[in-house]
């Protein structure tokens, strides 16, 4: 381990010595908030702290056993060797558990998310790709345990949509979807296709994290533009029937929200008010990303909208994510909500480069 790594761990245990003599002292625990707060931060690298003391235990026994290695009983110094053989597969498990640990956590992993597809390329052929990826997302939380229910939505004419908006609610949700966001393309023979010919299209998607109120970009009300209208429907008894589906538009920024699900235009205007909220903290947030982080981008991609990150092709029965090249040859699970492998994968790739950055910042 590198003595810089090392002497970052020895800094977080000092802190975790502090923090527990601090939480045993009374004007520490009548103070609620104060006492929850250090709780939460006690708890959080308490996992840290356990794993460097067991670490620092692997490494005195492996000193203690390479001493072994001088002693005349060669039956001992053959013990010895297999005791170290032994600790050193130990030693550098726990280093690369210790390493990850460290790594900086996106504050939005345990967020409930936003998830916008949009018909791109491609034409009918692209709006029923859309419903394809909605349905995709569908089955994905069915066998996660979330929640999943429509914002807003615009069917195409042939079928699937030029645009849906969903709200995921769920456990990790924002860390298990955020490698979404980009330029999804599909390869395949579309039903009105005569000849048989394979057509690329394509649909954008974009995961945006729920904004916790206390996050809350102030926003003011007076550069705020509120439409309301019917919702759209197919049809029947359940055709909405007041103004209750509602547009807002913020002035400054030129972003527009609706969403028109409920019948209750105050719950309409609430859920399109946390959508525009969490978009303009995502317009804040890669702001300050390209001023302060331009130059290292993640070998899974900045997560741009413009980025082509994953094709799904027909004939091949092929899934394959580009930004980590990539495949897994079981396409029609995989629409089915079998997404586990791709995403392991992604995140396993995301997690190698920050430990790159890791001992490149220590050093």
């Amino acid at each position: 381990m590198l003595d810089s790594v090392k002497k970052k761990l020895e800094e977080i245990q000092e802190k975790f010595i502090h923090m527990e003599s601090q939480l045993s002292k009374p004007e520490i625990i009548e103070n609620q908030n104060k006492f929850t707060l250090l709780s939460k931060e006690y708890s959080n690298i308490k996992p840290v702290v356990d794993k460097f003391i067991e670490y620092k235990l692997v490494e005195e026994n492996l000193e203690s056993s390479k001493q072994l290695l001088n002693d005349t009983d060669s039956g001992i110094r053959s013990l010895a060797q297999e005791e170290i053989d032994t600790l050193k597969v130990n030693k550098e498990s726990l280093e690369e558990d210790l390493k990850r640990m460290l790594l900086p956590k996106d504050p939005n992993d345990a967020k409930n998310v936003f998830v916008e597809i949009r018909a791109g390329t491609g034409g009918d052929e692209a709006g029923i790709f859309t419903g394809d990826l909605f349905r995709m997302f569908s089955r994905l939380c069915e066998r996660r345990k979330w929640q999943i229910e429509i914002v807003s939505s615009r069917e195409s004419e042939k079928g699937g949509f030029k645009e849906i908006v969903s709200k995921i609610v769920g456990k990790s949700v924002y860390g298990f979807l955020k490698y979404e966001s980009g330029i999804h393309r599909v390869q395949r023979v579309p039903e009105t296709e005569s000849q048989g010919r394979i057509h690329t299209s394509a649909c954008s998607v974009a995961v945006l994290p729920e904004v916790d109120e206390q996050e809350n970009i102030v926003i003011d009300k007076s550069e705020i533009r509120v439409d309301t209208f019917r919702a759209s429907g197919a049809g029947g008894q359940h055709v909405n029937k007041t103004d209750s589906a509602v547009r807002l538009t913020h002035t400054p920024s030129g972003i527009v929200v609706e969403c028109q699900d409920g019948r209750s235009q105050h719950k309409n205007k609430e859920k399109a008010m946390s959508l525009l909220h969490s978009k303009l903290n995502e317009m804040a947030s890669e702001e300050q990303t390209k001023e302060l982080d331009s130059k290292r981008k993640t070998m899974v991609g900045s997560g741009d909208r413009s980025e082509k990150i994953r094709t799904y092709n027909f004939p091949q029965s092929r899934v394959t994510d580009h930004r980590i090249e990539f495949s897994v040859h079981n396409l029609e699970e995989f629409l089915d909500g079998d997404m586990n492998v791709m995403i392991s994968a992604l995140i396993e790739e995301n997690e190698a480069k920050k430990l790159i950055n890791l001992e490149n910042e220590v050093q």
